[in-house]
């Protein structure tokens, strides 16, 4: 499971003309789910990501997570970030977990963060327009395969 995350002023989807989903500042979290992953991978990721201190203090320094400050958060599914580049010119995405599977596992991991954070979602499987508000720039990149070998 990879999660990339952007601290964001604002961030919306839309689905063609419909938007789905809108926040203001908090994290933008686009979604990989990859074969192999499990409910324990959504968890861990969660968790990870409500603590992670991303958030300036009062003095500006990223020293306060989403949870400390009441970020919102959109979520949006992003079966591109499992593809692997290695080899010649054309992205494969034999690494990507079937789509009922992921479908799950998406679901899974925004019941996780719902737990600590308010949560909005993209469309699974849609192809979203996202419009997003990079504030900083803070982007995060996390591995859920990195997580468990740290742990």
């Amino acid at each position: 499971m990879r999660a990339l995350l952007q601290r964001v002023s604002r961030a919306q989807v839309s689905v063609g003309d419909r938007v789905v989903s809108r926040i203001g500042a908090g994290l933008l979290i686009f979604l990989g789910v990859e074969r192999g992953d499990t409910a324990t991978d959504a968890d861990a990721m969660a968790a990870k990501i409500s603590g992670l201190r991303l958030f300036d203090d009062e003095r500006g320094r990223m020293n306060r997570s989403p949870a400390e400050v009441g970020a919102a958060v959109l979520v949006v599914s992003q079966f591109t970030l499992v593809a692997d580049c290695r080899r010649g010119r054309r992205p494969s995405f034999d690494a990507a977990a079937p789509a009922d599977e992921a479908r799950d596992l998406y679901d899974a991991f925004v019941r996780a963060l719902r737990a600590t954070l308010p949560v909005q979602t993209g469309e699974f499987q849609a192809m979203m327009q996202v419009e997003l508000v990079n504030d900083g720039p803070v982007t995060i990149l996390l591995d859920s395969g990195a997580l468990q070998r740290r742990s």
